[in-house]
Order: structure tokens, then sequence, then C-alpha cells
């Protein structure tokens, strides 16, 4: 679907530039596979994340042709439908895929109403509304990215013991990142992290999301 929005999109001066927070050697057959006409970059040390307070995927933040954020990071048109899979059958009731795909489009529709707009859609921050919705990191978040990017030299330096040390203190220094443990997680035949560890942890939220819901009217 972002290829789709981008297609539409691409014409009136819209940029889509997707980050996978990955290895290359997990991320290159995805991106080869979808074959996007958008730019697709990998970050394997998770500096975009660091600088943008990311912590899941997919999450966005909207930059203006000034280069002015006019909404910070949150989360890019997903919900948290598939916590109520049948985790046997991988299948979703019908009424839970139509509320995913409506948070889905309404997400699309706010973007696209603000490249139709600009300054005018009602979906734009003012610098005030946009400053006041992005955390200051805590020492302990910064910590961990720089514990996780220390991992990351060491395994390419062939330290796996060592790497793995590294991750390990990213992780505890900072849980709430999907995106540091994910690196570090058992991962299946498609190289995603969906076992039962990541079952575990998804159930340990309780009633805290998954997916932070956009705070875009209607989501």
């Amino acid at each position: 679907m972002w290829q789709a929005l981008f297609d539409k999109l691409k014409d009136r001066g819209f940029v889509l530039i997707a980050v996978a927070m990955d290895q290359p050697e997990a991320a290159k057959p995805w991106i080869e596979g979808a074959k996007p006409t958008y730019p697709c970059l990998i970050d394997r040390n998770h500096h975009l994340a660091d600088l943008y307070n990311m912590v899941n995927v997919p999450q966005a933040v909207w930059i203006n042709e000034r280069g002015q954020v006019v909404r910070p990071t949150e989360t890019a048109g997903s919900n948290d439908s598939f916590r109520s899979m049948d985790r046997v059958k991988y299948t979703i009731a019908d009424d839970v895929l139509a509320e995913r795909n409506r948070v889905k489009n309404l997400y699309y529709d706010a973007l696209a109403d603000w490249v139709e707009k600009g300054t005018t859609s009602k979906h734009v921050l003012d610098a005030k509304r946009a400053s006041a919705k992005v955390p200051i990191p805590e020492p302990a978040i910064a910590q961990a990215h720089a514990l996780f990017r220390l991992g990351q030299q060491l395994l390419r330096d062939g330290n796996e013991d060592e790497a793995r040390q590294q991750f390990k203190r990213a992780v505890d220094l900072h849980p709430d990142s999907w995106n540091i443990w994910r690196q570090t997680a058992p991962k299946d035949a498609r190289g995603l992290a969906t076992g039962p560890e990541f079952w575990a942890r998804v159930d340990a939220l309780g009633n805290r999301p998954y997916y932070a819901p956009a705070d875009i009217a209607g989501a």
C-alpha cells in the first residue's frame, strides 16, 4: 500500500523514504521482492531510531519541504488487531480486519490531505504542538542506543558473545524499543522475530499498546 500511496502522490512533490531497522542481509530480500520505486534504506545501527525516538515499525515522521517536522514520530497506519489472532490457524476475525483497514486508510488519507493542502491541512501541527509531542530521551535510552551500536560493531568484528552482552544491556535499558529487541530475538524461516518469545513479550504488555494509536481524528 505504500507503493500505491507514493504513486498517487509523487507528482505533487511527495517523497517517501522507507528505512529498514535491520541487517542488510535480512532486509535486502524483502526490499528486492517489493520492488519499490521510492528510496529504501537500511539503518543497521538504528541511527534514525535514536534521532527520532522510533521504537517500532512501521513508524513515520512527516517533514515538510523546509525541513520542519510537522508530525513527530507516530505509528504509521497500524493497530493492535494482530493481538487477537488465532495463533494456531493464523486467522483474524472479519470485524477486527475491518477495523485494521479503517485505521490504515485513515492514516493514509491524513497523509494525502497534508500533501494536497500543505500548511492548511488539519493534520499539520505547528512547532509548539509538534515539540510537545516529542519526548525527551532519558539517559538510559541514549545509553541503550550507544550499547546497541557497540554490539553491532562487535558482531561485525566476530565477537558474537560480547556483542550479545551489549545487546542484552541495551534491551534492559530500553525495554520499550521493539526495534532493539527484534534484532537479537530468535527468527523464523522468513527472518522474522515472531516466535514464542515475541508473543510472550506482547502478552506481557497487558493493557499497554504494542502500536500506540496515532493522534489522528478517528484513530
